[in-house]
């Protein structure tokens, strides 16, 4: 009913930037609260960071706060995740997210269904 599609990763020196992009179609935007994950290989998929529906609320894991910024253009269908700073931590499959699992973070009710993109690989050298 939702369909995601990340696009922007790629590779990157230590204390780049890179921004990520998450295309919504399928159903209203707005409806969703959404997020960013991401899965290091042999590790555990955590939560980066999320937005509420209108974008008046925003999340951000400790790991990324003064780094990462999170925003959606509602217009545009799509969210965003500008990355400054980056280090060699923060390589990793970046998932966008949409629906429970996004509202869950937020502390709003949940949804009925969590909606996943493919994922986009973000490699950060040292």
């Amino acid at each position: 009913q939702v369909q995601l599609v990340e696009s922007g990763g790629g590779l990157v020196q230590a204390g780049g930037s890179l921004r990520l992009s998450c295309a919504a179609s399928g159903r209203t935007f707005t409806n969703n609260h959404m997020g960013w994950w991401r899965q290091a290989p042999g590790k555990e998929r955590e939560i980066v960071a999320a937005i509420s529906r209108a974008g008046r609320s925003t999340y951000l894991a400790d790991s990324v706060k003064g780094r990462f910024t999170i925003s959606r253009d509602n217009a545009k269908n799509t969210m965003y995740l500008q990355m400054n700073s980056l280090k060699p931590e923060d390589t990793a499959v970046y998932y966008c997210a949409a629906g429970s699992i996004a509202a869950q973070v937020m502390g709003f009710p949940l949804s009925d269904s969590t909606y996943w993109g493919q994922g986009t690989q973000v490699t950060v050298s040292s």
